[in-house]
């Protein structure tokens, strides 16, 4: 009864004014536009001062990097440069080799770039978000807590990049380097900042991570030493023997190309081995990086055909040793001894007594 006196007693009035409520919406239209340009009004130049700033940025951001990235290449294309120059040289042998320059160059400047982009782009990144009045610690936070999460799951990928960058900037190896790693021996092809490969003597190409890497033995930098080991018979003039292959030694040291891959002349050390029937000269000599092998051949094939001219003998090869044919095996050794007890006929059989049967009482 309320609700139904009340309505009819509103309904008179709003029927009255049909204009009250279009009125009404257009009053609070008026009032929000009002608002919002006075709101604009207020702010457009706090916008456009954050959006000049914003601007700026970007631009100091793009052109930095560009300036430093450009920048990189050319220190790394005037390092080639000087590498390719000395290419061809007398002092080329003590350097490293273009390609290996290069390689390295070209990964140190890579590493360098990305790093400077990231550095760059980031720190632009983050100034944006000041500017915009964002709040720098959650997002810093949640940042610092994938990235320990990223670091647990790829924790050999880091190590093998990081492992990567020390290598290749203290130049422990490169391209052309005869190297030990400990898990493979050969010829780098290619230096990575994750792998290395190398050849194998067999042709294998291993790949190797620079994580994995404990130790590097490098057979090509600095010098090799050749070493030849000369067995001789123990009744020949060690005296003339010596003089031969010191000779033959220096007739090789100013022939083509072994003038180059000498470094040092060739020298007798002395005795190594002394047996009964044989005695062993050592010769050595210093070499050019990785080259010893083929100085070691050269070098027993002057030695060896010296000696013979100068009619200073080798040691015989020994025979190998025969075996003895051993006897054939007795096929009785494993069979035990007849028992004298297994005849029924026999003394000891007569002798015995069988065991009576026990009396079992009811």
């Amino acid at each position: 009864m309320y609700w139904s006196a009340s309505t009819a007693a509103t309904a008179p009035l709003n029927a009255a004014t049909p204009g009250g409520a279009a009125s009404t919406s257009l009053d609070e239209a008026t009032q929000k536009a009002t608002n919002a340009a006075g709101w604009v009004q207020e702010n457009w130049g706090t916008w456009v001062e954050s959006g000049l700033k914003i601007l700026l940025i970007v631009v100091i951001a793009v052109v930095l990097r560009h300036v430093i990235r450009r920048t990189l290449t050319k220190l790394i294309e005037r390092m080639n440069r000087t590498a390719a120059a000395a290419e061809g040289t007398a002092l080329a042998g003590l350097l490293v080799n273009a390609e290996r320059r290069r390689q390295r160059s070209e990964a140190i400047g890579s590493v360098l770039r990305s790093v400077a982009s990231f550095v760059i782009m980031g720190t632009a990144a983050l100034t944006v978000l000041s500017v915009l009045q964002i709040n720098l610690a959650p997002l810093l936070a949640s940042a610092g807590v994938a990235g320990v999460a990223i670091g647990f799951g790829a924790r050999n990928l880091v190590t093998d990049f990081l492992s990567g960058v020390f290598m290749i900037l203290e130049d422990q190896y490169g391209v052309g380097d005869e190297i030990d790693a400990g898990v493979a021996t050969g010829t780098v092809i290619e230096v990575g900042l994750r792998v290395t490969k190398l050849r194998g003597p067999n042709g294998a190409i291993w790949y190797i991570r620079n994580g994995e890497v404990k130790r590097i033995g490098n057979l090509s930098q600095g010098w090799s030493t050749a070493g030849v080991d000369v067995v001789i018979a123990a009744d020949q003039d060690l005296r003339r023997a010596r003089e031969v292959i010191t000779a033959a030694g220096e007739v090789m040291s100013k022939s083509e190309p072994w003038n180059e891959l000498l470094w040092e002349p060739v020298q007798v050390l002395g005795l190594s081995e002394v047996h009964l029937d044989t005695v062993t000269l050592s010769v050595s000599a210093r070499t050019m990086p990785g080259k010893s092998a083929g100085v070691e051949r050269e070098l027993r094939w002057r030695i060896k055909h010296a000696l013979d001219e100068a009619g200073v003998h080798l040691a015989p090869r020994p025979a190998p040793e025969e075996e003895e044919e051993a006897a054939p095996a007795d096929p009785t050794a494993a069979v035990a001894a007849p028992s004298a007890l297994n005849n029924p006929s026999s003394p000891q059989s007569t002798a015995t007594e069988p065991l009576s049967s026990p009396a079992l009482g009811k």
